[in-house]
Formats: structure tokens, C-alpha cells, sequence
């Protein structure tokens, strides 16, 4: 097959958060449904939220989430370059799946010139297997100021000969000077690639946007492929990255739960501290589903509430960072208390290295080298060294003999670990994880069994091990959402159904075809 001919569609931005991920997504499922084989792609991500893939990297949680709406493994190809953050001008480089580098952001402008080779590689792998190919953008093309060396937006364009959609939010206001403004920035050679629009999260009467389709094609000659207007299910989905964490709302106990005659007599209150560095925080998602549950993301220069049930402390991108950060905000304190008046702890990843008595990093793996004293919940510690784990995994948990702690029953699990560094210390003897068949238990229980911690990402989307580990927080099993993971198909589902309504895919699919023709160029510039 020639690659360069498999149809293909990029949806750009207007800005950052303008919803194209969920639109990919929703897209995937809805052309898989058609019967197309359908890939989804994305250059460069940035995004702390990452997914093991199934030939054993690393790529962003999204292009995961689209992977299976499309109903096809993951792979490193899918997202050939992924940025992490581990400072406010840094971050750790993840090309084809593995960590190549730590770069400044400086740097990493100079570095990513030589990155497009392997984008053009991963997309070509894609593409040999493929109907379609959907493609998503970084940010917005408009910063034109990183032109020169951009493998994100129309860079990537321009080297893969991909028509484009821009995707403008007019939830944020002002979509019409987003889509002409950026229309107005790019270069000629640029706008070629540029063939139409769409309209995301509108609210209310779609036909009052009728006069602004006229300005937009007469200013820019672009054509309208749809409004999407605003889908209300978006949080039963995960969240590309952190900034859905910074929105009021995104863990709010909502209205759409049961009615008032099944509603739980008693609620259970889990507080997970906001960290700067916050990673894979899509862990959170199978609890808050819950009926009976009340998440409560703890803010900066907010206390954590002394009547909370469990304090989960998240995965991070930079655990020592994040620790110090934590007891910048008091919340060492808070959580200190908590567990003196009896209340449970548990922490994730670069959680569960916070709950021990330190933290290492000699290296400088993760930032400037030096230790960190932990909470010391937990009688281990942490050393950042070795190669950096990356596996999807299956077991089952253990129930410690003598203990009426968190763990209080034996189910299956399933999850992934992607992590730096290896754990330690007279509580790993209470390990409460048997993954893979291994003969050492994985994660760490105190002495009282109410402080727990563990690697595995994923644990509370395993049903029974969620219904059971909330049942030893009180909670009540008459209110329990079945199936997690069926949840997000069918949610995947309704979203597909939603664009089929709002948008024009005939159209856009024709677009996407129209890659492979010797007049592409000369099309998008009548």
C-alpha cells in the first residue's frame, strides 16, 4: 500500500483545551462503526497522564482512549513523541515510547527539529494498516513564533500532506477572532493545508450561529463540517491532562445520579491532593462514578476535611517535588491527623513513595539530586534509580492475615505500573499484590492496616476490588456502578452517536480522502 495516499485528517486548535481529544475519540468509534479501519495519531503530546502501550511503551492516556474507541491496540506509534513535565521550564522526552532525554524548554526547541523523522516514521507505520487515519493537534498552529521548528500542528501537515480542521471552542467566547485570527497568522504555504472548521461545545440554539458561518467563509473561505454542540457526558470519559482537574466540576457529585428514593443513606468522602505534578490521575475516575462516593479534589490553600474517609495521594510526575510541595501547603499535617484519628491513607505510584520514611534521588533523575523525608506511614523508603518500569499487568490482591485493614478480601486486579524507582523496607513483608505470578508481593501495608501503597495504576477500574475496598470504608454495595469499564464504551458509544448528529462525517471522510489526490493542493486553494 502507498502510505502516502491512506486517507487522512488532522484536527488543529484554536488553543489548548478546545476539546479536539474527545473529538478524535468520538470520531474513532463513530468511522470504526462504519466498518473503517480507523488509527488515531498524534505527533507531540504533553501530558503527565500516560498509557503503557500493549508493545510496551509509553504514549498519552488520550491517544490511548481513542486507540480503543477505534477498538485496536495501543502502540508507541500512536504518540511518537510525549512530553512530561517535571518543572514549570522542563520536562522528560518520550520518543517512539522510551525515555530518551530531560530537556529545558529551550532545548528541547532545538532538540525537536530532529524529532520530525521519527513522527513521519511512527505516522507511516500507522498508516499501513489503516482505512483512516485520524490525527490531533498541540496547542494551536497560531504560534507562529515556533513555526520553524514545529512537529505538532502544521509542521506535521506540511511533511505528511494532511488537510486540516480547525476546531474552535466557542465555550471560552470570542470563536469567531480565534478561527479568522488564526486563519489571519498562518503562512500561505501553511493555509493550504487548512480546509474547514468546527464549532465545539456550543450551548443553545444552534441557528443563532447561522450569520457567523457567513462571516467566517467570507473572511476566510473556510468551509463549516458542524457545530458539536455541548455533550454533557464528557466527564464519564478521562481527561487528557491536568487542566481538567483546575475546572470546578470535573469530580463533582452530579445530578444525573439516582433518584432521591435510592439515593446512599451514607456517603463515603475520599480527599486526593492537587499536586503541581499530578500524573495519571485518571485512577480517580472508576471511584468517583461511584454513587456513594464524593471525591474531593483539595486545592492549594485548601484543608484537607478532617471527616473524610480516605486520603488518596496520586500518582506524580516528579515525587520529590511534589512532596515538598505537599508540606509547603500543610497537608502533611492534615494527613498526619487524619490518620492518628483512625482514618485510612493510601497512595499511588509517586504517592506510595510519599508514605514512606524518604525518598532518594542521588541522579538527579527526576531534578536537582538530594532526599526528601516522607510522611513515614509506611516503613519503607524510596530509591530513584535503575530502568524506568513500564508493563501492563494482571493479578489479584492478598489479604494479610490478621488484618481487617483496607485490604480485607482476596479479588482480581488489573492495571499497569510506569514508574522510576524501587521501594523498599520492613512493610514491603506485607505486600497485598500478587501480579503477573510473582513470587514477592508487590505494595506496602502498616503494621495498623490502615495506610496502604502500591505501584499499580488502574487497580479501582477492577470492579470487585472497588466495590470491596469501599465496603471497608463503610460504604453501602446497593449503590455500586456494575461495570466501570463497560461505562466507558458505552459512553464512547454516545459520544460517537452525538457527533453523527452534529457533524458532517460524510464530508469530513471525503476530506480525509481527498489526501491522496494529485489536485489536493490546488482544491484548498480555490
Amino acid at each position: 500500500m502507498n502510505v502516502q495516499s491512506v486517507p487522512a485528517l488532522m484536527l488543529q486548535g484554536t488553543g489548548s483545551d478546545v476539546g479536539k481529544s474527545l473529538l478524535v475519540a468520538g470520531l474513532c468509534r463513530a468511522f470504526a462503526r462504519r466498518g473503517l479501519r480507523v488509527r488515531p495519531f498524534k505527533p507531540q503530546n504533553m501530558s503527565n497522564n500516560a498509557a503503557v502501550t500493549d508493545d510496551g511503551g509509553e504514549i498519552g492516556r488520550a491517544q490511548a482512549l481513542q486507540a480503543r474507541a477505534a477498538g485496536v491496540p495501543t502502540t508507541v506509534h500512536m504518540n511518537p513523541v510525549l512530553l512530561k513535565p517535571q518543572s514549570d521550564i522542563g520536562a522528560q522526552v518520550v520518543v517512539q515510547g522510551k525515555v530518551v532525554t530531560s530537556a529545558k524548554a529551550r532545548d528541547y526547541y532545538r532538540l525537536k527539529r530532529d524529532l520530525l523523522s521519527k513522527v513521519i516514521e511512527s505516522f507511516e507505520h500507522m498508516a499501513r494498516d489503516a482505512d483512516l487515519v485520524l490525527v490531533e493537534g498541540a496547542g494551536s498552529p497560531a504560534e507562529v513564533n515556533l513555526r520553524a521548528s514545529d512537529i505538532a500542528n502544521m509542521g506535521f501537515a506540511e511533511a505528511a500532506k494532511v488537510p486540516v480542521i480547525l476546531v474552535g471552542d466557542i465555550d471560552r467566547g470570542g470563536v469567531i477572532a480565534s478561527i479568522v485570527g488564526t486563519h489571519a497568522l498562518l503562512s500561505e504555504d501553511d493555509r493550504k493545508w487548512l480546509r474547514g472548521y468546527v464549532i465545539n461545545k456550543f450551548r443553545g440554539d444552534v441557528s443563532l450561529f447561522s450569520s457567523a458561518i457567513d462571516i467566517i467563509e467570507q473572511t476566510c473561505g473556510l468551509k463549516g463540517y458542524g457545530i458539536a454542540t455541548y455533550w454533557q457526558g464528557a466527564h464519564k470519559l478521562p481527561a487528557e491532562d491536568g487542566v481538567a482537574l483546575e475546572k470546578a466540576g470535573k469530580y463533582q457529585r452530579r445530578a444525573d445520579g439516582p433518584d432521591s428514593a435510592d439515593t446512599p443513606e451514607r456517603v463515603i468522602r475520599i480527599a486526593v491532593p492537587h499536586l503541581p505534578r499530578i500524573a495519571n490521575f485518571d485512577d480517580l475516575d472508576p471511584l468517583a462514578a461511584e454513587d456513594d462516593v464524593e471525591l474531593l479534589v483539595i486545592k492549594p490553600g485548601q484543608v484537607i476535611p478532617g471527616d473524610c474517609d480516605l486520603v488518596l495521594l496520586p500518582g506524580s510526575k516528579s515525587t520529590m517535588a511534589d512532596l515538598r510541595f505537599l508540606k509547603s501547603q500543610g497537608w502533611d499535617i492534615d494527613i498526619l491527623a487524619h490518620h492518628r484519628r483512625g482514618g485510612a491513607v493510601m497512595g499511588i505510584c509517586g504517592g506510595y513513595q510519599m508514605l514512606g520514611r524518604m525518598v532518594h534521588d542521588p541522579d538527579g533523575i527526576e531534578g536537582d539530586p538530594g532526599s526528601e523525608a516522607g510522611l513515614g506511614l509506611l516503613d519503607v523508603e524510596t530509591v530513584m534509580a535503575g530502568d524506568k518500569t513500564l508493563r501492563k499487568t494482571t493479578g489479584k490482591t492478598i489479604c494479610i492475615s490478621g488484618s481487617d485493614g483496607l485490604i480485607a478480601a482476596e479479588t482480581a486486579v488489573t492495571g499497569y505500573e510506569i514508574h522510576m524507582g524501587q521501594t523498599n523496607g520492613p512493610d514491603r513483608a506485607r505486600g497485598w499484590l500478587c501480579l503477573d505470578g510473582q513470587d514477592t508481593p508487590d505494595g506496602a501495608i502498616s503494621a495498623d492496616g490502615r495506610v496502604a501503597g502500591c505501584y499499580l495504576h488502574g487497580l479501582f477500574g477492577s470492579d470487585d476490588f472497588r466495590h470491596r475496598f469501599l465496603a471497608t470504608l463503610g460504604g453501602d454495595d446497593r449503590h455500586r456502578a456494575s461495570n466501570f469499564e463497560a461505562g466507558v464504551d458505552a459512553a464512547l458509544d454516545e459520544l460517537a452517536d452525538h457527533l453523527e448528529a452534529c457533524l458532517d462525517l460524510d464530508g469530513l471522510l471525503e476530506l480525509a480522502k481527498s489526501r491522496g489526490q494529485q489536485d489536493f493542493v490546488q482544491l484548498s486553494d480555490s
